[in-house]
């Protein structure tokens, strides 16, 4: 059967090739999110195909996309929707918002206020939005691809650390190599439309049911005791770290752990290996640890003190 979930995740990665060029172990981690059941946060310039990847996911998974501009004026009601009356039925009606879709694109979500922050997190967070007192079960799957600038800090709301927490991964967006931005210009000139994507030819590679089947073998994967004490060992570094304000939680635990199963799975294997958890280590504890001014002083990043652990920390044989 992991055999199967491999090939799966072998075709979306070539329906992908399609239209996406110079982000393929970006779009890769994307989709161990998605077959974890986990939110990214994407932090990178704007043009970096951060909405083609989006749009490009929701395709191969059969799923609905939405995609939600965020901004200092934006509501709660935007966002999960509203009560609506009707004067012919004499009662009020849900208006869906955006939220009510698969993959949802939370352009620049550090522009909006903590309030309206605040409403997605509850999406995030129990895939279910209450209105007027009243919840209401959010389609599944549901996935957030939030954006933010690393750049321009002027008029944007920093995440608080508790909804920093519940992205399973922080993804830098960086620009493309000479050679594969050489290849975007290409196939714009030959008439490549990123808002056209049905006419490229991407392809439906699995469903909401089959992505459910995929999650639950993802769970029988084997995970021996001495990969249970790596991903402690290192949530341990982290909190005794000098450098650091704010360690590892046990949720970071928890995705490090969820994450290296879905990633070994989608390799085609049935157990963990120790390079699976330091592969996604940087990607699962970037935005959930606080370096300490002196150390931000000096020039460290939150990837050079990720770095530094890993070196530390004893790598089960």
């Amino acid at each position: 059967m992991e055999n199967i979930i491999q090939t799966a995740f072998e075709k979306i990665k070539q329906e992908a090739q399609k239209v996406i060029v110079g982000q393929a172990e970006l779009f890769e981690l994307v989709v161990v999110s998605l077959f974890t059941g986990g939110h990214v946060l994407l932090e990178g310039v704007p043009g970096t195909a951060k909405t083609l990847i989006a749009k490009t996911l929701a395709m191969v998974v059969s799923g609905d996309f939405s995609r939600i501009q965020f901004t200092p004026d934006l509501m709660p009601s935007d966002i999960v929707g509203t009560s609506v009356y009707d004067s012919t039925s004499n009662q009020f009606n849900l208006k869906h918002g955006p939220v009510f879709t698969n993959v949802l694109l939370a352009d620049e979500i550090n522009r909006t206020p903590a309030k309206t922050q605040s409403a997605l997190l509850e999406c995030m967070e129990e895939r279910q939005v209450s209105i007027d007192g009243i919840r209401h079960e959010l389609p599944q799957p549901f996935m957030v691809l939030a954006t933010q600038n690393p750049i321009e800090y002027e008029g944007t709301y920093p995440l608080p650390e508790a909804q920093l927490d519940r992205f399973l991964f922080k993804l830098k967006v960086d620009y493309p190599g000479p050679e594969a931005e050489t290849q975007i210009l290409m196939n714009y000139h030959q008439g490549f439309n990123a808002t056209r994507l049905d006419a490229v030819g991407v392809e439906s590679v699995i469903d909401s049911t089959s992505l459910q089947e995929y999650r639950d073998v993802i769970q029988t994967v084997t995970v021996e005791e001495s990969i249970f004490n790596y991903i402690v060992n290192l949530a341990e570094a982290s909190r005794k770290s000098n450098e650091l304000v704010l360690g590892g939680s046990p949720r970071a635990s928890i995705a490090l752990l969820l994450a290296s199963k879905t990633y070994a799975a989608l390799q085609g294997r049935d157990y963990i290996l120790p390079d699976d958890v330091k592969y996604l280590a940087p990607h699962v504890y970037r935005h959930r640890i606080l370096l300490k001014p002196d150390a931000e002083i000096e020039g460290l990043t939150p990837d050079d003190v990720i770095d530094r652990l890993l070196a530390e920390v004893e790598i089960p044989r």
